[in-house]
């Protein structure tokens, strides 16, 4: 079993007026087998939280630790702390103008396994891959993010979970800009790697309607950079009824 425990972490941003802090002290564990839900209104601090993890450089851990198996990832570079198993599906991926998926995807792999998979196995392993999340084999030969559709995006980073298999995954907003078929479809792509019990899943979302399809173990509710409350997959739902008014006025 592996676990990802988050210890006080503050966390600062890089703005026009200088460093600003987001995140005010969060605590949390996700352990093998469990997936956490992040919820809480724009502004709260939720992707600060998945930038920080991975290792963006505008985001600066200011005091507390991450522990990925007992070790402090915190001072790690974004490539060791993904070889550690740690992976972000990012809401705003990046292009690449001249780099195919393809290429990018086995260059990723190479670099987490220590060797590049041999071609043949290789085509037909993403060939599989991409069958199962109904990405037509086109795609692999296109530049990276370049005029992806927001389904295309978030299938393309479900790809990248699939062939990278990482100890723990960081999903931020992945049920954005998706249509309900392919929220299914991506949903079916989290639940097929969840269904391992060595993997955890951290899933940052404003809205329950990916809940439902991907359910919870446990819930927090991010408010102005501090864990205003967790709970179980009921905190969903009061959620979804009530909103996130009481907390926001709790903090003004």
């Amino acid at each position: 079993m592996s676990t990802l425990e988050i210890r006080d972490l503050h966390v600062t941003v890089d703005s026009s007026d200088g460093e600003r802090e987001i995140l005010h002290g969060i605590d949390l564990t996700v352990r093998s087998g469990e997936t956490h839900a992040i919820m809480g209104p724009n502004g709260s601090g939720k992707s600060t939280l998945a930038y920080a993890l991975a290792g963006h450089p505008k985001y600066h851990i200011t005091g507390g630790a991450v522990l990925l198996d007992g070790v402090d990832i915190t001072t790690m570079k974004v490539d060791e702390r993904a070889r550690a198993g740690l992976f972000l599906a990012m809401q705003y991926p990046v292009e690449v103008p001249g780099v195919s998926v393809s290429n990018f995807l086995r260059t990723a792999v190479t670099a987490l396994r220590g060797q590049a998979p041999k071609l043949r196995a290789w085509v037909t392993e993403m060939k599989e891959a991409m069958n199962r999340l109904q990405i037509d084999a086109s795609f692999a030969d296109r530049n990276l993010n370049e005029g992806f559709s927001g389904g295309e995006k978030r299938r393309h980073e479900i790809l990248q979970l699939e062939l990278l298999n990482p100890k723990f995954a960081v999903l931020d907003e992945t049920d954005s800009g998706l249509d309900i078929d392919a929220l299914k479809v991506v949903s079916e792509g989290i639940n097929r790697f969840r269904a391992d019990k060595e993997h955890g899943v951290l899933l940052i979302t404003h809205y329950t309607r990916i809940l439902r399809y991907v359910p919870p173990d446990h819930v927090h509710v991010v408010v102005d950079g501090r864990i205003a409350e967790e709970g179980g997959p009921e905190l969903a739902e009061r959620l979804e009824a009530e909103g996130y008014e009481r907390y926001v006025r709790a903090t003004a």
